[in-house]
This record gives C-alpha cells, sequence and structure tokens, in this order.
C-alpha cells in the first residue's frame, strides 16, 4: 500500500487509468498475457478457494522486497531433478501468482471512489494555497505603504519619553544601592547589641533587594559581601549558642532560636546544640581537673593542658580528690540544668504555637512545616537526655577510677559515695537511667576501698581487744543503737539513692525533683555542714548519781589514777585513716567505772564494753555505705559477720576455753558452737604468724584475709579467788556479746531487706549458726569459774575421813557437808561482791549456780564411789548428809529442781538393787564413770551380790565401757 500512495503522489491529478500506465517497471504491476488470463478465467472464483490458496503461500514470500525469490527457489531444488515434478511444482507456483494477482486487482477496483474522491480533495486544496499566496502578495504591499507613511520626527518623541522613564526608575535604584551601601554599619552595630534576628532579617532584606539590581555591577560585589556578612552571623550565633550549654538565658535563648527560624536551619540548630553540650562536657571537666592538677603540682615544668583527660585524673591527689569531685559534679549539673531548661523552653513554645495555630489555621502548608519541625527537635531532645548524661557517666566514671581510693579516711570515702549517690539521682530524675556505668565504677572502688577499710578495721578490733580490761562501759537503761550517729540513717525516711548523711532536709520531700528545686539558683553538690557535729549523744548513764555535787564528791576518793595504764591515759588515733577514737578511755570514764559500784545493778542497763561500743559503731557504718550502695551489700555483710566472728572468738578464746574441763563430757560446748567456732578458727583466724613467710602466692593471698588470734590483755587478772577468778570480766565480755548478738538480731530486717536473692542463704546460715550461738557461750565461760570457785578436791578429803561402815543409823550428818556447805556461803558472798562492781543477770547467776551445784553434787558421787567398805547404816548415811546438804543449799538458791539431784540420789539408791535389777540399772544408767559403777558392784559384794555376780557385772560395765574407748 505504501508503494501505491508513492506512485500515487507522484502522478499528480490524473485519472487511474494514465496512473497505472505511467508506472514504472519495477514499481508497476505486470501486465498478464492472454495465456495467463486464460489460465485466470479458468480458475475457480470461488473467493474461499483463492483464500486458500493464498494461505498455502510460504511465509519467506511475505519477508521484505530485498527477498531473491529466484535464488530461493533455485536453492530448494532437489539434487536429481523430475520434470513431472517441476511441472507440477510450477503449475502450483502460477496457481498462488494467479490468486494475488486476482486478489490485488480486487483491492484496487475496490478502492477506487476513495482514490478518485482524494484526488479532488488535493485540487481544492492546490486552488486554495494559491489564494492565500495572493493574500500574502496584498498584505506586504500595504506594510510598505504603512512603514513610508511614518516621519522621523514622531518616532524620536517616541524614544526619548522612553529615555525619561528609563533614568527615573536608574535614579531610584541608584538609591536603593546607596541605602544598601550603608547596610553594613547598622549590621555590625545589631550584632554588637545581640539582636540577631533584627540582623538577619536585615540581611535578608537587603540580599533580597540586591538580587534585584543583580545586573549592575557593583551590586555583585555588595551581594558577595552580604553573604560574607550572613555568614558571619551564623558564626556569632553558633558561638552565642554554645554560651547556653553553661549559663542557660530565656531571652539570649529566644533571640538564637528566631534568628535560625528566620534562617530555616532550626534543625541544623538542634544538630548544632548537642553537638556544643557534648564539648561542653568534655571542656568543664577537663578545665575543672586540670585546675586542681595545676594549683596541687605547683611549679613543676609538666605540661598538663596536652595530657589526655584520662591521665589527667591519675595526677589528681588524695587531699584534692573531694572538693575536685565536688566541683566536677557542680559544673556537670549546670551542664544538665542548661538541657534540662532548654527542654522546658521548647515545650512551653511548642504550647504557645499550638495555641496560636488552633486559632488561625489558613497557612496550612506553613503549619506543616513548623510541626515537622517541631517534632524532630522534639525527637532530638528526648534521645539527647540519654546521650548527654551517657557522656557524663564516663567523664565522672574516668575521674572515680583515675585515683586509689583505698587509703581515704571512711568519712571522706561516704562523702564520695554520697556525691556519687546524689549524682545518681540526678541521672534517674534526668532520663530515667540507672546508671549502670557509675554504678559499676563506685562498686569497684567501694569493693576495693572496704576489703582495705576492713582488713584495718579488723586489725584494730584485735588491738582493742588485747588492750580491753573488759570493765563495764556505763550507758542508759534506754540506750539503743538508734541512738548512735552511725544510725541515724535508719531513722530517715527517704529514698534508698539519696546520701544517708550530709542530706540537706528540703530534699527529703520525693516530691520535688532536684531540677525543679535547684531550677532558678543553688547547686546540689554544695558541700554541705555536717549536722552531725552539732549534735550529741545522750548514751552514757549518770552512774546512780542524782546530783553534779553527789557526783563531785564520789571523784574525790578517786583523784588518783596512778593504776590506770598510760596507753589508756591517752585518746586513740589511728595513724592509717586519722578516725578519731570511737570513744577514748577518758579520766572521767574510769572513774565512773570505780564508783558505779552496785549501783549499776539497780538499772537493767546493758552491759557492754568499749570495744563492743566499737563493733557497734563499724557495724553502723558498714550498714552506711552498704545502704547508699546496695550492689556490695553481700561483701558488707560478709564482712559485717567476720566482726561478729572474731569478737566471739576473742571471748572464746579469753574465758572459755579450757581443754581440761571440755574433757568432762558434760556438753559445756554443743556441737552447733564447736562447729561455728572451728568454721571461724579455719576461715578467719591466722594461726601461721610465726611460720615461715615463704610459701604460695595462693597461700599469702589466703593468709592476707585472716587475722591472728588475739591475746587478753596481762591487765586481766583471772587467776584469783578473791575475784571469783575474774568473774565480773567474763559476765561483762560474754554479755557484751550477747547483747551485741541482740543487736544484729534486731538489724536482721535490714540485712534482709539489701541482701541478693541468691546469697540469702548465707545471711540465714550466719544467723542461724553464729549469731544465735552467742548466748551458749555462758557455759564454758562460766563453768571454769565454778569449777575454782569452790575447793572440791578438799571435799572429796574430807569424805575419804568418813568411816562408812558403821553399825547403827546415824542422826547427825558428817562434817564435810558443812564445809560444802560454807563453801557455797563464801561462793555467795564473792558472788553479792562481783555484783557491786557488775550488774550479774539472772541467766548468768542461775548458769554459776548450776554448775557450782552440778560438780558439787557430781563430786559427792565421786566421794561415795571412793568408798571401801559400807554398811547399810552407812548408806542412809549418805542419804542423811545428802538431805541435809539440799535444805541448806534451797536457801542460799532459787534454782529449782536443785541440778543433778537425781544423779546423786539414784547412785545412792543403788546399792540396795539386787543382782538383776543391777545389771539392768548398769546398762540404763552409762552417766555415770567406769569407776563409779565398779565401786558401786564392789561395795554391794556379800550382801545382795556374790562373787559370780560381781563378775557377770564387771563384764557388763567392761562392755559397756568398750565403745568409749
Amino acid at each position: 500500500m505504501q508503494k501505491i500512495k508513492s506512485l500515487m503522489t507522484r502522478q499528480g491529478l490524473r485519472s487511474p487509468q494514465e496512473s497505472v500506465n505511467d508506472l514504472s517497471p519495477i514499481e508497476s504491476f505486470r501486465i498478464p498475457t492472454k495465456e495467463e488470463l486464460r489460465e485466470l478465467h479458468e480458475e475457480p472464483t470461488d473467493p474461499q478457494a483463492q483464500q486458500e490458496i493464498i494461505n498455502s503461500i510460504e511465509e519467506v514470500y511475505f519477508s521484505n522486497d530485498s527477498f531473491d525469490i529466484v535464488k530461493y527457489e533455485l536453492e530448494r531444488l532437489p539434487p536429481v531433478l523430475s520434470l513431472q515434478e517441476l511441472e507440477e511444482y510450477r503449475d502450483k507456483l502460477k496457481q498462488q501468482q494467479a490468486a494475488v494477482s486476482k486478489k490485488v486487482a480486487d483491492l484496487i477496483l475496490e478502492k477506487q471512489p476513495a482514490y478518485v474522491e482524494e484526488l479532488e480533495r488535493v485540487t481544492s486544496l492546490q486552488s486554495g494555497l494559491q489564494l492565500a499566496a495572493v493574500i500574502c502578495t496584498n498584505g506586504r504591499r500595504h506594510l510598505n505603504i504603512a512603514k513610508e507613511g511614518f516621519t522621523q520626527t514622531s518616532l524620536g518623541l517616541l524614544a526619548n519619553q522612553r529615555k525619561r522613564q528609563l533614568l527615573i526608575g536608574l535614579l531610584k535604584s541608584l538609591r536603593t544601592i546607596k541605602t544598601l551601601q550603608r547596610t553594613d554599619v547598622r549590621l555590625s552595630e545589631m550584632l554588637e547589641e545581640e539582636d540577631y534576628p533584627g540582623a538577619i532579617q536585615l540581611c535578608l532584606e537587603c540580599q533580597k533587594a540586591a538580587s534585584t539590581f543583580k545586573h549592575y555591577s557593583c551590586i555583585s560585589e555588595l551581594n558577595s559581601k552580604l553573604q560574607d556578612t550572613l555568614e558571619q552571623i551564623e558564626e556569632q550565633l553558633d558561638v552565642a549558642l554554645s554560651k547556653i550549654c553553661k549559663n542557660f538565658d530565656i531571652n539570649h535563648y529566644t533571640k538564637v532560636q528566631q534568628a535560625y527560624r528566620l534562617l530555616g536551619k532550626t534543625q541544623t540548630a538542634m544538630d548544632q546544640l548537642h553537638m556544643h553540650f557534648t564539648q561542653a562536657i568534655h571542656n568543664t571537666v577537663f578545665q575543672v581537673v586540670l585546675g586542681y592538677v595545676e594549683l596541687c603540682a605547683g611549679n613543676t615544668d609538666t605540661k598538663f593542658q596536652k595530657l589526655q583527660y584520662k591521665d589527667l585524673c591519675t595526677h589528681i591527689t588524695s587531699d584534692s580528690y573531694i572538693p575536685c569531685l565536688a566541683d566536677l559534679c557542680k559544673a556537670l549539673w549546670e551542664v544538665m540544668l542548661s538541657y534540662y531548661r532548654t527542654m522546658q523552653w521548647h515545650e512551653n513554645h511548642d504550647q504557645d504555637e499550638a495555641a496560636v495555630v488552633s486559632s488561625d489555621g489558613n497557612n496550612v502548608i506553613g503549619t506543616e512545616e513548623n510541626s515537622f519541625d517541631r517534632n524532630y527537635v522534639k525527637k532530638k531532645l528526648e534521645h539527647g537526655l540519654s546521650r548527654i548524661w551517657q557522656d557524663v557517666q564516663l567523664k565522672v566514671k574516668t575521674y572515680l577510677l583515675g585515683t586509689d581510693l583505698s587509703n581515704f579516711k571512711y568519712d571522706d570515702f561516704i562523702f564520695v559515695l554520697d556525691v556519687i549517690s546524689r549524682l545518681m539521682q540526678v541521672g534517674e530524675e534526668f532520663c530515667g537511667s540507672k546508671s549502670e556505668v557509675l554504678q559499676e565504677s563506685i562498686r569497684k572502688q567501694s569493693v576495693n576501698y572496704f576489703k582495705t577499710y576492713h582488713r584495718t578495721r579488723l586489725e584494730e578490733l584485735r588491738m582493742f581487744l588485747e588492750n580491753e580490761t573488759w570493765e563495764l562501759c556505763p550507758v542508759k537503761s534506754s540506750f539503743s543503737i538508734l541512738q548512735l550517729h552511725e544510725f541515724k540513717f535508719m531513722e530517715q525516711s527517704r529514698s534508698p539513692s539519696v546520701s544517708p548523711s550530709k542530706q540537706p532536709a528540703s530534699a527529703i520531700s520525693s516530691t520535688v525533683t532536684l531540677f525543679e528545686q535547684y531550677c532558678n539558683g543553688g547547686n546540689p553538690f554544695e558541700i554541705q555542714a555536717d549536722s552531725k557535729d552539732d549534735e550529741t549523744e545522750d548514751v552514757l548513764a549518770s552512774n546512780g548519781y542524782e546530783s553534779d555535787e553527789q557526783e563531785k564528791s564520789a571523784y574525790q576518793e578517786y583523784d588518783s589514777d596512778s593504776d590506770v595504764p598510760e596507753e589508756l591515759k591517752r585518746d586513740y588515733v589511728d595513724e592509717q585513716t586519722g578516725d578519731a577514737p570511737i570513744k577514748s578511755v577518758s579520766r572521767e570514764t574510769l572513774r565512773s567505772r570505780k564508783r558505779s559500784d552496785y549501783n549499776l545493778s539497780k538499772v537493767n542497763a546493758p552491759i557492754l564494753t568499749n570495744t563492743t561500743l566499737n563493733v557497734i559503731r563499724l557495724v553502723g557504718k558498714y550498714m552506711q555505705m552498704m545502704n547508699i550502695l546496695k550492689p556490695i551489700a553481700f561483701d558488707v555483710i560478709h564482712f559485717m559477720s567476720q566482726l561478729f566472728d572474731y569478737y566471739l572468738y576473742a571471748v572464746y578464746t579469753f574465758f572459755g576455753r579450757n581443754d581440761t574441763f571440755e574433757s568432762t563430757g558434760l556438753g559445756l560446748s554443743s556441737s552447733r558452737l564447736r562447729t561455728t567456732l572451728n568454721r571461724i578458727q579455719e576461715s578467719l583466724i591466722d594461726l601461721e604468724v610465726c611460720a615461715d613467710p615463704s610459701g604460695t602466692l595462693t597461700a599469702a593471698e589466703e593468709r592476707k584475709e585472716k587475722v591472728p588470734s588475739p591475746h587478753l590483755s596481762h591487765l586481766v587478772v583471772l587467776t584469783s579467788g578473791n575475784s571469783l577468778y575474774g568473774l565480773a570480766e567474763r559476765v561483762v565480755a560474754t554479755e557484751s556479746l550477747v547483747f551485741l548478738a541482740e543487736q544484729f538480731e534486731f538489724l536482721q530486717p535490714h540485712l534482709d531487706a539489701v541482701m541478693p536473692a541468691a546469697k540469702k542463704p548465707f545471711l540465714q546460715q550466719f544467723y542461724s549458726q553464729t549469731v544465735s550461738t552467742a548466748s551458749e557461750l555462758r557455759k564454758p565461760v562460766y563453768w571454769i569459774v565454778a569449777a575454782k570457785a569452790i575447793d572440791y578436791e578438799q571435799m572429796l578429803l574430807l569424805m575419804a575421813n568418813v568411816k562408812w561402815d558403821v553399825k547403827e543409823i546415824m542422826s547427825q550428818h558428817n562434817v564435810y557437808v558443812d564445809a560444802l556447805l560454807k563453801e557455797f556461803e563464801e561462793f555467795n558472798r564473792r558472788l553479792n561482791d562481783v555484783s557491786k562492781r557488775v550488774r550479774i543477770p539472772l541467766p548468768v547467776s542461775n548458769i554459776l549456780w548450776e554448775h557450782c551445784i552440778r560438780l558439787a553434787n557430781r563430786t559427792l558421787v565421786e566421794g561415795y564411789a571412793n568408798v571401801k567398805k559400807c554398811s547399810n547404816e552407812g548408806r542412809a548415811l549418805m542419804q542423811l548428809d545428802f538431805q541435809q546438804f539440799l535444805m541448806k543449799l534451797e536457801k542460799l538458791t532459787d534454782i529449782r529442781p536443785i541440778p543433778d539431784k537425781e544423779f546423786v540420789e539414784t547412785y545412792i539408791k543403788a546399792y540396795y538393787l539386787t543382782e538383776n535389777d543391777m545389771e539392768c540399772w548398769i546398762k540404763e544408767h552409762r552417766e555415770y564413770s567406769t569407776k563409779q559403777l565398779t565401786n558401786l558392784v564392789n561395795i554391794c559384794l556379800g550382801t545382795y551380790i556374790n562373787k559370780k555376780a560381781r563378775q557377770k557385772l564387771l563384764a557388763t560395765i567392761d562392755d559397756i565401757d568398750r565403745p568409749k574407748r
């Protein structure tokens, strides 16, 4: 079809017949010959048959114009040619050609009307174009006439008028340019006045005006100058923004934010602000620490400015550590407070803007943009909270770990804990952080410090115990450990994170945060004057004197203190820590001890010594530290338990250890007490002080954790019978231990509350196996007194002189009973004398009487067991003696029933048993010794027992005794 159309275009307006005749040989259709026409007529005219013939033509014939049909058909010929096949194939091609030619002819005939119509339209178009050419020619002619009709004068007038208008506009432009030239002076003035929004507004207006006149060469220079000025304003604006980090000023910050908003850089300003806060933290801590380092270093040539902050912290001296820490926290507080006030400003500003937008919602696009900026700033500020606090923690952590605090005084270290605890409270209020970094660093320092401190305190306790004279420290009957300064923190109802001492009264209220409290001034890290110095402990007793005159007269009897050891006259000060004495043993204290006499027995005042009070105060200090820093609670409680362990072990070593009496088998020391003492000796007591120090490193470390066993002071005399072998000292020592155990029982709920759940079994075991055994120590301690207070050997000698084989019943008891009762009366008198010096509690008195009576009864049995011959009348005399003893004894003591009464009576009555009863009795009563049982059998020989029975009973006794060997 394209060929046909191009042919029609070339032929012009001709008849279809002419057009067909003029076609080129290449492009024209070939005219069929007569033979072909005949064949065409012979071909079937059925359209469907023709279409099938056309469809049978191969696709390659329709490919493109460059297709070589002859070459294609020649290449398809078979190698062996057959004429018949060639003719058949030729006929087929002719049929296909005829079908195609007929189809083309039909299509041409079908489209001929349209072809004629299109030729007519082309002819009409040609006529229209000729008419248009005529019109254009006329138009040009008329334009030439109009051009020749205007004169040069009228055009000159128009040109002059136009020039006048241009000059007027130029004059206005020159005046504007002159004004722009002078704006730099005004901009400088506004920058000096810190009117950043006005300066930026003016600069932007000038830039807008300059862009209007940019075609002037002078304006291009002015435009670059204004751009430089605007960049200078941004630099000064950045400097002004950095000032916000240390000292927030609302008016100043408002101007800065307005300026950044005019620049369209609100988000950039927020990014810069966070960079400045980070830089401010670094610069602040560095300058504070550098100032103290240079101050303490003096005129050394060391260039500390070039050191890293971490290295700089290692140059802080012990004396300047606490002031530097306080100033460091103050400076960091100022930075965090500025950040807090910045957030407040944005919150208030957002509320004001939201109120304005709600009242006027015309500019929707501007509102959405401002809302996006506000959300960005809000999220940036909220995210910056944790970043700022993390930077603060890392700086303080570096400072904390830069110095070894193990040799600090206790009060100084507590102050460090106070400051860090307050800082952690600031962090929790600032961003809700638990301050894990600070907690871990202060935990490391605390554990390190506490090990050294505890080691020193144990050595100090050993020294106290070795110099302790075990005299009563007079305190009021209402004495409570809560009255001591060290336990004042337990009475304060406050948050555990707040420091226990040096706490401002206004900080007790938990409803007001530190940021709200100090927002308008002040600093939570100001060093507070210790209020404890103005308080007094009202714990010492008045010693029974109702007036100062009576007390003064009593002093006169004890003016001489020549018998006071020199080391007790002077106050004790720890050279390592500088701690003041817990309570120095003054002359007044010694006098009060001397004149206390029996008055103390009138009141139920606690029995304790200066050393006991020292241990209690140490426990209070330990609990203070534990209360501030709960992560080291287990370590602190473990060390507290060692204080109690060492005190208990010392009391036992001084007053309760006696292998002779422990071997009696009377069960004086319970298995629990023996286990506890063995555990203490293995874990805490260094028994190799004088041994060769060479050994493994592990052994040296283990020994470092132990303390040498204490030695009783040579001033304490335990061998005098007049003082009941140091009974007063024994009572003070043992009962002070019991009092100390009671205080630990009182503190158990507090310790249990801070103890980690995984370590609570240790606390429970400590209380069940150690604290509860304190009262059990009374038995072995007072048994020694009871064993020496009465002369049991003398009683055995007197009983040996008695004749027990009498023939008649006696009505008078023997002399040894009176001697024994006299011993008891003397014991009772000496006990009363001791009670005038020291109040003897009822449990102590009962134990002493019980021990003495038990020993006396056992001595009676031993005396009866030494009898060689005894008659029935003699046995009756034994019962008479014992009944007399019991009757008189019950007047001396209130103990009921009399201890071991059945022990004696059963032994005496055993003389009357027959052979069979005797054998059963021996098997049932294993509390008697082999000697006593053997003597019983020998004495009974000839009365109720014959020799054969005697051998049998002795064999039974031997069988019973064999497992004991």
